[in-house]
């Protein structure tokens, strides 16, 4: 988890008399959740953007790849339709993470979930493998290919709708990317 003098983080774990959104496989409340894809340029960046938004600061969330990437055009465009802003997003690593101290971590690719199962063997952290398409695979012309995408961002609220119930109750927040 992030230093303490982090407002986000400072915030959520504030805020006891908040109830947490989400609980880990031993009952302990999820606090900080790490996505993980190939190269943070597509699905992990999604993830974290729809949680920030949904969950606001009661949850401290981060996205990383295995590999470094860049922010795809395609990613920008469909969260912008619902008014979410990641054009200032930064890719980065496992190995550029600040603190790689997490509740949760949730992998959104083979490759991340092999490398985040590396990384926990040590550390109470639980991670979880989401299944999740890569957009770029879908042929077709522009419009085929944001379809694509947005299947993508749908499938991944969907997602973080049932792990963590209490974004039911959240209230919603305009997201920008942190610079």
């Amino acid at each position: 988890m992030p230093a303490a003098e982090d407002p986000l983080t400072t915030d959520c774990l504030a805020s006891s008399s908040v109830a947490p959104l989400a609980f880990d496989s031993q009952g302990r409340p999820v606090t900080s959740v790490l996505f993980a894809c190939t190269y943070n340029g597509i699905r992990s960046p999604m993830a974290e953007a729809l949680l920030r938004w949904k969950a606001g600061r009661r949850l401290y969330v981060d996205s990383v790849g295995v590999k470094l990437g860049d922010i795809d055009p395609f990613v920008v465009a469909v969260m912008a339709e619902w008014g979410l802003d990641l054009q200032t997003h930064q890719c980065k690593t496992f190995e550029q993470l600040d603190d790689a101290s997490f509740d949760l971590i949730i992998t959104l690719s083979p490759e991340a979930q092999h490398r985040a199962v590396e990384l926990t063997r040590t550390r109470a952290c639980e991670v979880e493998y989401w299944k999740t398409l890569d957009p770029t695979a879908v042929p077709g012309n522009r419009e085929a290919r944001l379809e694509a995408f947005r299947q993508v961002r749908d499938g991944i609220l969907h997602r973080l709708i049932q792990r963590f119930p209490g974004l039911a109750a959240g209230s919603v927040e305009k997201y920008s990317a942190p610079e």
